[in-house]
């Protein structure tokens, strides 16, 4: 079958469509050809793929034939069943006949004999010529034809279909596409079954030493192209798929040693898109094919196909991962292939493949996904091609114009170089070419970098290309071994120019390539570069290398393309990376604008990934960049950066030069000053400790920590730094600042800044901004406080621990009274004043004092200060501690000025008491009361107070305030109350005179007299004394004590007496108090106590005004309270309340008046009053005239309640006798029960 290769190539390359036969029984095919040709190719055709289902083809090709064509003649059996694929898929039978007997005798048996062939599919098209107005001839037409289709259809399947040249047509076409493509889908199943067979059976004589691949190739491809004309494109590329498996299969097996290929002129360009460059019996290996061109010929097939299926990014990817694998092929046989052949190869196949899917992939053809994964193979697919063109130039001695930057030394120091067998000779006339390289070599001087860094520059190579080449010619000279390794310590630090100097210190002589001397630097590029251009045949890529230019201009088309795919994929940061690679050639070329920008990149993508290593390889050719564009910016910003990276990356002296450009630039004219952002370089954090606490509208001293990454000293002219509050977010930001220059150290400095009062609440630190010679700064990043000996400890997490809290306004303070009892009234007292810090320091701090009406300070007297202790046991009313007693240790005398006093030092944070000396102003005399009355008019306790205005103003400058209005009760000694205690048989009265103390203090009198108004006389006493003198008479606090008077009425009163009466009676008392200042009244700092002085100058004296009446002998009115009814009062119940009223006598008072009025007082929740409650009732001026007052009332409550009472409001208490006197209580029953019953209905 191998045999037929050719023949099948020669068949394949000239068949394009199905073959559709056409057997013209009639001659008709000249009448019909045209609209059968037009017809095709079919718009819509269901085919069944490999797996038996259906599938949807659109413009299915097909040609029509005529069985009389020497195309489908003269073929043998063995051909036609080797290539079905080009046999006819259906036959069409063309007849016509307009006489039913000539189609029984003639047509019909004709037909029987073409249709007698089971294996092919058939159906006949009947054309009736019959013109429109015969209708003789149309009868017999129709007639023939149904005769036709009795023959030759069945209920399966219709074979027959009718074409009126002379009617309509439209109908008949749809039912000849769908014929023929009834036809082709049976033929193409029965076809794709017989080679499945074919292919089975060779499939299991697979590992048997007859078999041949060349015969399964055939048989595997045959069915693969009919796939492809049927446009079953998808089953074609899985048999295309199957076969490149079962041909790697065959090409690993062990024991058959076969020729790989690649040797040919040529060779070099990938044919991994064009299966026709070399034809399949130009690379037949005995039963096989040479893997070299048989694999690519596999892939352009298969993609031939995806291009079909518009699928260009899955050839994109295929064709990486073919590349891939199939350069480990390459790698095998390398040293078979010609020099660097692998690498040329994989240049223009990676080439090849991002043009031609470039070519014919449009954006939207599939979702986001694929497409950027199609973007990233294709990107993938340059930078390949970039890595094997670096590797080719560094051969040519290019390698000084390779920036050796990360990205370029990690593929190629991973590359490895070329394996020939034998490493390429200089040719004999190439000594001008040496001398030439020799001389580009010693040229060759590093670029320094800006600032004078110093670094090792990157390798490029795997291992030293000298001792490569020379270990891979045919025998070396021990002698000159120390010149191949002569690179070694030069090569260290990457310089390859500095290698190629020690190399070539002698002048070289003559260039017979011997063998036994070891090839120098420049003869090793020089027979590589002979070497190379004898592989290369593109010219295009040999124009690449002809010179530096040429390199760095493809160079730079590689590195865009591959970093356009990168941007444009999901690996955007490879794209990224080489956007510095291009801007390293920018830079070299001038282009800074371009380079700075690409730079600008590359730094943004290191720094967001925490790259700080490679970083500081760009960075500094940015600043670089920027210097030289006159970006001050930019340029500060870098330097800032180059300092904020690891101190590690850089020398101290770099680290000087980055810190001298900032100052320099800080302290000079800059065109446009920007602020500068040294949030990385100068952080900030609060100390380890608690936070300040202070109280709202406290000022204060805030200590903040700096961490400086600077290597030397610097001066901050200004500095300032925002506090945020975090309970509420509207607050502003609130700013302080930093009263004069600051320096900061390498490391940790602790700074403190004043701090003005702020608002409620907490605040962390905010931003740090300051001013660097003429440059603003900011710095936003936060730094965790270490221990004192950690100072490079640095971390950028924001803080949650506030620095600042701010309480709300609380009580700093509280000033009360020292006791809650009252002071004596008229006399010197001391007042106690408590002053009880809360937490908070009162240094300084200065009390105005501000006495309210009737009270004053006694200036006389100085103030005193002391302690104030407290106990556990007792809490006083006032809500402080009451004092057991005040200690001495801390006692200081003060002097008011202008009504305000320091506090001493002492009491700052202590609780002190502070006792004023004051004296409450009463006037009026005291007034006693009767003993008897109900409600006995007792003084309020309202006249006795009086009221200090407090102001204190503490804190650090007296910003904070305290107002307080003390009240204080101040009272006399005793409360004067007096009754008759007896009436003797001859007029005389004697007079209780009781004495209520009202001071917690101990009262003791020493001597009382009374002053009796007129009206009144003293019996038996004539100096107004008591008739009982038990003196001295001790009152404790809150007791009694009674002194009786025995007192008679004056008989006669002159006229004189009478205008000069003194309406009331004067108890004059003189006592003395015994009582201690910390629990009410004392005795007056104004009479001395340590015994000195007379006892009679330390007596006090105390009047009170007594009123006595003259008694009501003889009544002028008499009411009597009338029966309630006998049966008793019930809630709800109306009845009358009487009284009855009789006058005993006439009063002068009543001017002669004949009425009396009334008023009648009731509780409104006991009574209802039906009646008048007030009015004038006539009454005669006669003795013994009498009157009834009534009145209707219902009881509200039951129980016993107070009656409604009749008063007189005219007539005097003294003047009424009530006899009989009326009820106190009064019983009210509850209503009487009720009940209800229903009486059932008669």
């Amino acid at each position: 079958m191998a045999n037929f290769l050719a023949q099948f190539l020669s068949i394949k390359n000239s068949c394009e469509r199905l073959v559709i036969a056409v057997e013209d029984v009639s001659d008709l095919w000249p009448l019909v050809k045209k609209g059968f040709e037009e017809r095709v190719p079919f718009k819509r055709a269901t085919l069944n793929n490999k797996t038996r289902n259906p599938v949807f083809v659109d413009n299915l090709p097909a040609e029509f034939i005529l069985t009389t064509d020497a195309r489908l003649r003269s073929r043998f059996p063995q051909e036609q069943l080797l290539f079905s694929f080009r046999e006819p898929y259906a036959t069409v039978i063309l007849v016509t006949c307009e006489d039913l007997d000539e189609f029984k005798t003639i047509l019909k048996p004709r037909l029987k004999l073409i249709t007698q062939n089971d294996e092919r599919e058939w159906f006949i098209v009947f054309v009736s010529r019959a013109p429109p107005h015969n209708d003789q001839a149309t009868k017999l037409a129709k007639k023939v034809y149904a005769r036709l289709e009795v023959d030759f259809s069945s209920k399966k399947r219709e074979r027959c279909c009718k074409l009126d040249i002379n009617g309509p047509e439209a109908s008949f076409w749809e039912d000849l596409e769908s014929k023929i493509t009834e036809c082709v889908r049976n033929t193409l199943d029965r076809r794709i079954q017989f080679y499945e067979e074919e292919i089975r059976k060779l499939s299991e004589q697979r590992f048997k030493p007859v078999w041949s691949f060349c015969n399964f190739f055939i048989l595997k491809e045959s069915l693969a192209f009919m796939f492809e004309m049927s446009h079953l494109h998808e089953d074609s590329l899985r048999e295309y798929d199957e076969l490149e498996l079962c041909y790697l299969e065959t090409v690993n097996i062990a024991g058959k040693q076969r020729d790989f290929g690649g040797m040919e002129h040529g060779d070099d360009q990938a044919a991994l898109l064009n299966h026709q460059k070399k034809p399949l019996t130009q690379i037949v290996q005995d039963d096989s094919f040479r893997e070299f061109e048989f694999r690519q010929y596999l892939f352009a097939c298969q993609a031939k196909l995806l291009f079909k299926l518009n699928r260009p990014f899955e050839v994109a990817s295929r064709g990486y991962s073919f590349v891939i694998s199939f350069s480990k092929a390459l790698a095998l046989h390398e040293s078979m292939l010609p020099f660097c052949l692998r690498e040329v190869w994989i240049i223009t196949s990676c080439l090849s493949l991002a043009d031609a899917t470039a070519a014919r992939y449009s954006n939207g053809l599939v979702g986001p996904d694929i497409e950027r994964e199609y973007y990233r193979v294709r990107g993938e697919l340059y930078s390949l091609c970039r890595a094997k063109f670096m590797r080719l130039a560094y051969l040519l001695g290019y390698g000084s114009a390779i920036e050796r930057s990360p990205v370029n030394s990690a593929s190629l120091s991973m590359l490895p170089w070329p394996k020939p067998a034998i490493w390429p000779s200089v040719p004999a006339d190439a000594s001008s070419d040496v001398l030439a390289k020799e001389k580009m070599l010693l040229q060759v001087t590093p670029r320094v970098k800006h600032f004078g860094i110093q670094r090792k520059p990157l390798p490029l190579e795997p291992t030293f290309l000298l001792r490569e080449a020379n270990r891979r010619r045919a025998s070396l000279s021990v002698g000159n071994a120390s010149e191949i390794f002569d690179g070694r310590t030069t090569s260290i630090d990457g310089s390859g120019s500095a290698a190629a100097m020690s190399r070539t210190n002698s002048t070289p002589g003559s260039f017979e390539s011997s063998i036994d001397r070891p090839m120098k630097l420049a003869e090793i590029i020089v027979a590589a570069e002979h070497a190379l251009q004898k592989t290369i045949s593109d010219p295009s890529l040999w124009a690449s290398f002809s010179s530096l230019d040429e390199f760095e201009q493809k160079y730079l088309e590689l590195s865009k393309s591959a970093a356009e795919n990168y941007h444009n994929s999901w690996w955007k940061r490879h794209g990224v990376v080489l956007d510095g690679e291009i801007a390293a050639v920018c830079f070299k070329h001038g282009d800074y604008d371009l380079a700075a920008k690409s730079y600008e990149k590359v730094c943004a993508l290191y720094s967001s990934e925490g790259w700080e290593d490679l970083l500081a390889d760009v960075l500094p050719n940015l600043a670089e960049c920027q210097k030289i564009l006159n970006d001050q910016a930019g340029y500060l910003s870098s330097c800032i950066r180059l300092l904020s990276l690891d101190k590690g990356l850089f020398l101290s002296k770099e680290r000087q030069a980055f810190q001298s450009e900032v100052v320099r630039l800080a302290h000079g004219e800059m065109e446009h000053p920007v602020p500068l952002d040294v949030s990385s370089l100068i952080t900030f954090s609060g100390n380890s400790g608690p936070p300040l606490e202070l109280c709202d509208g406290d000022p204060g001293i805030l200590s903040v920590i700096l961490w400086s990454g600077f290597p030397d000293d610097i001066m901050l002219e200004s500095l300032s730094l925002t506090l945020n509050a975090t309970s509420n977010a509207d607050e502003g930001v609130k700013a302080i600042r930093s009263s004069g220059a600051t320096i900061l150290n390498p490391g940790r400095n602790t700074i403190t800044l004043s701090l003005p009062p702020q608002k409620t609440g907490s605040y962390v630190l905010g931003v740090l901004t300051g001013q660097i010679g003429h440059l603003r700064f900011r710095s936003h990043r936060f730094a965790r406080g270490g221990p004192a000996e950690s100072d490079d400890l640095m971390s950028y997490e924001k803080p949650t621990r506030p620095i600042l809290k701010v309480h709300k306004p609380r009580a700093l303070v509280d000033l009360a009274a020292a006791v809650s009892s009252a002071l004596l009234m008229n006399e010197p007292q001391w007042l106690g004043i408590i002053v009880k810090p809360i937490n908070y320091s009162l240094k300084g701090a200065v009390l105005h004092i501000d006495t309210g009406p009737g009270l004053k300070i006694e200036e006389s007297q100085p103030i005193e200060m002391e302690m104030y202790t407290y106990t556990d046991t007792s809490k006083s009313a006032n809500g402080l501690n009451d004092k057991n007693n005040t200690s001495t240790d801390m006692e200081t005398q003060l002097t008011l000025k202008d009504g305000s006093l320091e506090l001493p030092g002492w009491a700052s944070d202590i609780t002190s008491v502070l006792w004023v000396p004051v004296r409450a102003i009463n006037e009026g005399l005291a007034r006693g009361t009767s003993a008897g009355t109900v409600s006995p008019e007792r003084p309020s306790v309202v006249d006795g107070l009086r009221t200090v205005a407090l102001k204190l103003e503490f804190g650090a400058s007296h910003n904070q305030t305290f107002d307080q209005t003390i009240a204080v009760h101040f009272t006399n000694p005793f409360h004067v109350s007096t009754r008759v205690a007896d009436k003797c048989s001859d007029g005389t009265l004697l007079l209780q005179v009781i004495l209520h103390s009202q001071v917690k203090a101990c009262l003791t009198i020493h001597d009382a007299w009374l002053d009796l108004q007129d009206g009144f006389v003293h019996t038996g006493q004539t100096d107004c004394r008591p008739t009982s003198a038990f003196f001295p008479l001790v009152v404790p606090s809150s007791s009694k004590a009674g002194i009786l008077f025995s007192i008679s009425l004056k008989t006669t009163v002159t006229e004189e007496e009478v205008k000069a009466m003194n309406p009331d009676s004067v108890l004059n008392i003189r006592y003395k108090i015994d009582g201690n200042r910390n629990l009410g009244s004392h005795t007056p700092m104004s009479v001395g106590t340590n015994g000195s002085e007379d006892d009679v100058t330390q007596l006090l004296t105390f009047k009170s005004a007594i009123v006595l009446q003259r008694p009501v002998l003889e009544p002028c009115l008499a009411v009597g309270f009338l029966p309630l009814p006998s049966g008793g009062l019930r809630v709800g119940q109306l009845f009358t309340m009487k009284w009855r009223v009789e006058r005993l006598k006439y009063l002068e008072e009543e001017n002669k008046q004949d009425e009396v009025q009334y008023e009648v007082n009731a509780s409104s929740e006991h009574w209802m009053i039906a009646g008048r409650k007030q009015g004038h009732v006539p009454l005669s001026i006669k003795q013994g005239s009498r009157i009834e007052i009534s009145i209707l009332c219902v009881p509200l409550t039951a129980g016993y309640v107070r009656p409604p009472q009749l008063e007189l409001p005219n007539i005097g208490e003294a003047n009424i006798s009530c006899n009989p006197a009326g009820p106190h209580l009064v019983c009210v029953f509850p209503p009487p029960l009720s009940s209800s019953y229903c009486i059932p209905a008669s």
